[in-house]
């Protein structure tokens, strides 16, 4: 028995529940993560790249696919839904708040894990 169709917007509830999980890190603990915008982009960009290329390969040689009844059904570019193309850009992101929110809290791990902080 189908339940409304609810089932498609699994895999957007899990990005939604981690943006709710991490991004919060930013406004309560004032992580200047998502101000240093262009540090995000180089940190995020050239690995998404890489898994998305993966990714495509995968699909393409059939040994990944997308469940249709398990996503929104909009496709980009070498045919990878908008879900997996947001996973790449929102879990990373919340990795980088949530190693940001640590720190921030715990600001000798900074200068032991990391070094000495540019701020």
């Amino acid at each position: 028995m189908r339940r409304f169709g609810v089932a498609k917007f699994g895999y957007m509830a899990m990005l939604a529940f981690t943006v709710c999980g991490s991004f919060w890190l930013e406004v309560v603990l004032k992580t200047g993560v998502l101000r240093r915008w262009k540090r995000v982009l180089v940190s995020v960009l050239p690995v998404s790249l890489v898994f998305i290329i993966w990714d495509a390969y995968a699909i393409s040689q059939g040994h990944w696919f997308f469940n249709p009844e398990r996503t929104l059904g909009i496709y980009g570019p070498l045919n990878i839904p908008l879900e997996e193309y947001l996973f790449f850009i929102i879990v990373p992101m919340a990795a980088i708040l949530t190693i940001e929110g640590v720190t921030t809290v715990k600001p000798h791990l900074r200068e032991k894990e990391f070094g000495k902080d540019e701020k």
